[in-house]
C-alpha cells in the first residue's frame, strides 16, 4: 500500500485525486489549514487521515506538524493547493502578494522540507502542481504568475538536489481546468464561467497520477496538460 500526502483535497483536482487514491486502497493523508477544515475532509473522504498546518503561515508549520502524528514513510507529497487574485502591478497590495507567494510557494517549499526524510526513506515522488501561468506571465496575473514561476524553480532544484537520494520530482502545468478556483477567476475577470469550455479536473488528475505510478525506472520532469481540440485555448 502507498502512503501520500496530498494538499488541496477540498475540490478541484486534489478532490478528484485523493477519491482515487482512497478508492484504489492507497494510505491518503490529508492537509488541512486548520481544524474545522481537517473535520470537513475527513467526512469527505473516510478512511484518509488529516494533517493541520496553514500553508499561508509557512513559518508555523515545522511547529504545528511537530504536534502531529505523520506517517514514517512517503511514497508521495502531491501539491495541489493554491490560490489566485488577479489585478494590475499597481493595485496589488504588499499584503496580497505575502499571501499569494505563501500559500503558491514558501508554504509548499517548507512542508517539502519537513517530509523530505521520509520521502527519501520510500524513494518517492513529489507532484507540484503549477499552472500555464507558470511558463508565461499576461497582464494582471502578476502575483499568481510570479508564484508559479517560482515554483518550478523550486521543482527544478529539488529534482536536480534529491536525485542520488532517489526521490523524483515531476511539474504538471495545466491549462484552465473547470474548478471552483477556474470560477473565482472568471469573476475577477468579469466574464461569464462555463466549465465545459475547459479542461475536467479528473483530466488533469489522470495526468498527475501517471506520472506518479510510472515504474521507478523512469520519471516525467515537466508534464504540460491542455484544453483538446474544440475547447477554449
Amino acid at each position: 500500500m502507498s502512503v501520500h500526502l496530498v494538499t488541496g483535497a477540498g475540490s478541484g483536482i486534489g478532490a478528484v485525486v485523493a477519491r482515487t487514491l482512497l478508492a484504489r486502497g492507497d494510505d491518503l493523508w490529508l492537509l488541512a489549514r486548520d481544524a474545522g477544515r481537517a473535520r470537513q475532509l475527513a467526512d469527505a473522504f473516510p478512511g484518509a487521515r488529516t494533517v493541520v498546518g496553514d500553508l499561508a503561515v509557512p513559518a508555523r508549520l515545522s511547529w504545528a506538524l511537530e504536534k502531529q502524528a505523520l506517517p514514517d514513510r512517503l511514497d508521495s507529497l502531491l501539491h495541489v493547493a493554491g490560490t489566485v487574485d488577479l489585478g494590475p502591478v499597481g493595485d496589488i497590495t504588499p499584503k496580497l502578494w505575502e499571501h499569494t507567494l505563501a500559500v503558491n510557494l514558501v508554504g509548499p517549499a517548507e512542508l517539502t522540507r519537513l517530509v523530505l526524510p521520509q520521502l527519501r526513506l520510500s524513494r518517492g515522488t513529489v507532484v507540484f502542481v503549477n499552472s500555464g501561468a507558470g511558463l508565461q506571465a499576461h497582464a494582471e496575473w502578476s502575483a499568481y504568475a510570479a508564484s508559479k514561476h517560482g515554483l518550478r524553480a523550486l521543482a527544478d532544484s529539488l529534482r536536480a538536489e534529491e536525485q542520488d537520494a532517489g526521490v523524483r520530482v515531476t511539474t504538471v502545468y495545466p491549462g484552465r481546468t473547470a474548478t471552483p478556483m477556474q470560477q473565482k477567476v472568471h469573476q475577477q475577470e468579469g466574464r461569464p464561467y462555463d466549465p465545459s469550455r475547459w479542461i475536467a479536473p479528473e483530466s488533469v488528475a489522470t495526468a498527475l497520477l501517471t506520472a506518479l505510478d510510472l515504474p521507478a525506472d523512469a520519471t516525467i520532469p515537466d508534464l504540460t496538460v491542455r484544453p483538446g481540440p474544440g475547447r477554449a485555448t
